[in-house]
C-alpha cells in the first residue's frame, strides 16, 4: 500500500496555529517517522508527507526526513509561496534537495474564498504543473466554487482534492458537496483522495455513515483517479491508524482487484511520479 496522505510534526520546533483549538489537545505533541512505522503496522510500502504550515523551513526538513526515511517516505508535499516571481527556479531548487513531488496551500485558512482564482496564485499553480509537480487543493466548502474554477480553467497541472473536498458528514451535508465533486471529476486533471473522512464524521463514525461519500467520489472519478490517504495524525482525533485501514478496506469490498491495487497504490504513484 502507498498512504497518499499523512503528516509530522514537533511542536517544540515550529507554532502549528491551526493546532491551537483546545480540540486538537489530544494530537499536540512530537510525530516521528518512527511512530508513522509503529502506526502502520508494516501495511505501508511508501508515502507521501504534506506540509502543515506555510514555511519553506518545514518543506526543506520535510525533503530531508524523506531522505532519511530508508524509502518509507518516497514523496513530499511542499509549501512555497506560489506568488514569488521566481518560483520556477524556486522549484528547481528544492527538487534538487529530494523527493518534492508536489505543493499546497492552505486555501482553506484564507480570509479570501476565491484566493485560489487571484491572477499571481493561478500563475503560481501552473508553474508547479511546468516544473513537474502535483498541486493538492485543500478547501472546505466557502472554497470549492474557486477550486472548481481554477482546475477548469489552469491547465497541464495534476490536482489532487485533499480529503474529497471535507464533506461536512457531522452535519449530513451532501449537496452541494456531491454536485461540487461530480464537477470536480469532469475535469481530466484532477484526482481525489480517500482521506480524512473520519474527521469530518467526527466522533460518530462508521462504515455505513462513510460509505456514501466514498461510493461517490469512487463513481465521479473511477478508481484509477482515487488514492488512499490516512491523514494520519489527524486521524487519532477519531481513531487509530489501523482504523483508517480497516475503514478503508470495508469501504473497497465492492472493488475488483485492479480497482482496489488503483486506490491503494496505483494512483498515487502516478499523480506524485513516485518511485
Amino acid at each position: 500500500m502507498v498512504d497518499g496522505h499523512h503528516h509530522l510534526w514537533d511542536p517544540a520546533v515550529r507554532a502549528y496555529p491551526w493546532l491551537s483549538d483546545d480540540a486538537l489537545t489530544p494530537i499536540r505533541r512530537p510525530y516521528t517517522v518512527a511512530d508513522l512505522r509503529a502506526a502502520s503496522g508494516g501495511r505501508i510500502a511508501a508515502t507521501v508527507l504534506v506540509q502543515t504550515v506555510p514555511s519553506a523551513a518545514e518543506t526543506e526538513e520535510f525533503l530531508a526526513t524523506a531522505r532519511a526515511s530508508g524509502g518509507l517516505v518516497a514523496g513530499v508535499v511542499g509549501w512555497l509561496d506560489l506568488t514569488r516571481p521566481d518560483i520556477a527556479d524556486e522549484i528547481d531548487r528544492l527538487r534538487s534537495d529530494g523527493p518534492l513531488v508536489g505543493v499546497r496551500h492552505q486555501a482553506q485558512d484564507e480570509p479570501d474564498p476565491a484566493w485560489l482564482r487571484r491572477p499571481d496564485v493561478t500563475r503560481g499553480i501552473a508553474a508547479v504543473g511546468a516544473g513537474g509537480l502535483a498541486y493538492d487543493i485543500l478547501v472546505r466548502a466557502p472554497q470549492r466554487p474557486a477550486a472548481l474554477a481554477t482546475a477548469q480553467r489552469v491547465d497541464g497541472v495534476r490536482f489532487v482534492v485533499d480529503h474529497a473536498g471535507k464533506p461536512g458528514i457531522a452535519a449530513g451535508e451532501w449537496e452541494p458537496w456531491a454536485s461540487w465533486v461530480t464537477a470536480m471529476a469532469r475535469c481530466p486533471g484532477v484526482v481525489c483522495k480517500l482521506s480524512g473522512l473520519v474527521t469530518e464524521a467526527a466522533g460518530d463514525w462508521d462504515a455505513t455513515r462513510i460509505r456514501p461519500y466514498a461510493e461517490h467520489v469512487l463513481s465521479a472519478f473511477g478508481a484509477d483517479r482515487v488514492l488512499f490517504g490516512s491523514d494520519w495524525p489527524v486521524c487519532e482525533l477519531t481513531g487509530r491508524y489501523a482504523d483508517v485501514l480497516a475503514l478503508t478496506d470495508e469501504l473497497l469490498v465492492g472493488c475488483t482487484e485492479s480497482e482496489r491495487a488503483a486506490v491503494l497504490s496505483d494512483t498515487a504513484r502516478a499523480v506524485y511520479a513516485l518511485p
